[in-house]
This record gives structure tokens, C-alpha cells and sequence, in this order.
């Protein structure tokens, strides 16, 4: 039997290649373009500016926007500086002990947990036990609980990824450990913490569950005024607009303007982290 020439496996195995990976793109392109043809008839600036009217079944989403942004940039506050500061520790301080191994089992086991478990213990410890109420802070401690398993690995390997020369030059020089790493290291990964940061704002903006347990209010047409009140939201709103009501064909367009939304926020904060971090790597080539 006549053997396959190495070049012709080597094509096929690149075109198997190439084939799957335009087929995730062709996946992608036909989930946005769906949303997109679907959604963009609902979008003007009525939809995106007024609250919502006759049983949400008209008028717009400008206070679920405006919870979705706090609930963001509450869960960041909260997780973004404990999982860094805590990779940092695991990473260049911890060494590979027994400590160190039982630490990332914990937490890739933490990123396992479905997030309506999340859900049920923020009600349990930020509702209920610390007297927080559905709020902001509520919801927002949550999900930076939710969010902190994939910020911690994604700067563990941002961390990982800097050649110990680095390191090894510059306490030689005689800077501290402590200098090494706010001066050196931190500076030279943070375009690749970037990346572990998107993702994590990614999941944030769009998870219900935990949000549901905490924070999020089915009908509440002001905006808040202080961290203890209760907000709209993006995803929760989309999930009531979708499956509650009596019109359900009335409000279908308002879902799939809503979800367009949703997409379009995440997408301009993915595209400002990306500018950012292609400058920071700009500015340490």
C-alpha cells in the first residue's frame, strides 16, 4: 500500500485547521449579524436615553445601561486589584510549595462553581447576614467573587510569561524583590493582564443569575443614587422582557435590542483595553 507523502498529511491537517477555525468565525459572525438584523430597527435614541413604559413593552433601557455600567465597575474595584495582588503573591513570592498547589486547586475549583451558587451565597453573606440589602455593593462584591478565579490565573500566566533574566537582572543591580516587581515585572505583563481583565469584564456584564439573588430589580425606572439601592441590569432585563409578560410578540424586539446593546457595551470596552494594551506594549518593545 502506498504511503501518504508528508507534505500532502502536513496540507491536510492545515486545511482540517483552517477549515475549523473559519468555522467559529462563520459561527460568530452569523450569531452578531442574527442579533444585529434582529435588533438594530428597535435602536434610536428613545430606546437608549428613556425608561421603560406600559409594562416594558415600550419606552427604553437607559436605567438597565446605567446598572450594568455601576455593577461593572463595582465588581472590577473588587476584583481586579485582590486577583492581581494575590497572583503576584502566588506567583513571584510563594514559590511551589504545598500552600501554593492547594491555593490554585481552590481556585480553579472557585472557577467551576455554576454561578447561581454564587448567587445564592452573595444573598446569603452581602444580602442577608451584612445587612447590605439587594443593592449595588450587593451585587457587585458577587460578582467580583465570581470573576476573581479568572483574573488570579489569567495574571498568573501574564506573570509567568516574563523571562527570569528580568528578574534576576535587576536584584543584581540591587533592587529590592518588592522593586523588581512594581517596576519591572508588573509594568511588562500588564498588556497581558489586559487580556485575563476583558474576559472578566466580559463575563460580568453578562452573567443573571448572581444578579438576580442580589441586586437587580424587575421594574425600577429612576437611577440609583447610592451604592445601597437596587438597579436595573442588561441581562436580567433581557431575561424578563423575554420570558415574563403577556405580549411577548411586542416586547421580542426589545429583547434582541437590548441583547445588541449588551454586545455593543462589552465590545467598546474590549476595543479600549485592546488600544490600551497595544500602547503599553508599544511602549515596553
Amino acid at each position: 500500500m502506498k504511503k501518504i507523502p508528508l507534505n500532502v498529511k502536513q496540507n491536510i491537517a492545515f486545511g482540517t485547521f483552517r477549515l475549523l477555525s473559519l468555522l467559529v468565525v462563520a459561527i460568530l459572525f452569523w450569531i452578531l449579524g442574527f442579533i444585529i438584523y434582529q435588533g438594530a430597527g428597535v435602536i434610536n435614541w428613545k430606546f437608549l436615553t428613556t425608561s421603560p413604559s406600559d409594562g416594558m413593552t415600550s419606552g427604553g433601557i437607559f436605567p438597565a445601561i446605567v446598572g450594568t455600567l455601576c455593577l461593572i465597575v463595582g465588581s472590577s474595584i473588587v476584583a481586579f486589584p485582590v486577583g492581581i495582588f494575590s497572583a503576584v503573591y502566588t506567583s513571584e513570592y510563594a514559590g511551589n510549595g504545598n500552600i501554593v498547589k492547594f491555593i490554585r486547586i481552590m481556585t480553579n475549583n472557585l472557577a467551576g462553581i455554576p454561578s447561581i451558587v454564587f448567587g445564592l451565597f452573595g444573598m446569603s453573606l452581602f444580602v442577608n447576614t451584612m445587612g447590605f440589602g439587594d443593592s449595588i455593593i450587593a451585587g457587585s462584591l458577587t460578582l467580583g467573587l465570581l470573576t476573581l478565579p479568572l483574573v488570579i490565573r489569567t495574571t498568573e500566566e501574564a506573570l509567568k510569561a516574563i523571562p527570569d533574566s528580568f528578574r534576576s537582572g535587576s536584584l543584581a543591580l540591587g533592587a529590592s524583590k518588592l522593586q523588581t516587581i512594581s517596576r519591572i515585572i508588573l509594568p511588562m505583563a500588564f498588556p497581558n493582564i489586559i487580556t485575563g481583565l476583558i474576559l472578566s469584564i466580559g463575563r460580568i456584564s453578562g452573567e443573571t443569575a448572581p444578579i438576580l439573588f442580589t441586586v437587580a430589580a424587575y421594574f425600577l425606572p429612576h437611577l440609583p443614587h447610592s451604592i445601597y439601592d437596587q438597579v436595573m441590569a442588561l441581562p436580567y432585563h433581557l431575561y424578563v422582557i423575554s420570558v415574563s409578560g403577556t405580549d411577548l410578540e411586542a416586547t421580542r424586539p426589545l429583547a434582541y435590542g437590548t441583547a445588541l446593546v449588551l454586545i455593543l457595551i462589552v465590545l467598546i470596552i474590549n476595543i479600549s483595553a485592546s488600544f490600551l494594551r497595544k500602547k503599553l506594549q508599544k511602549r515596553h518593545a
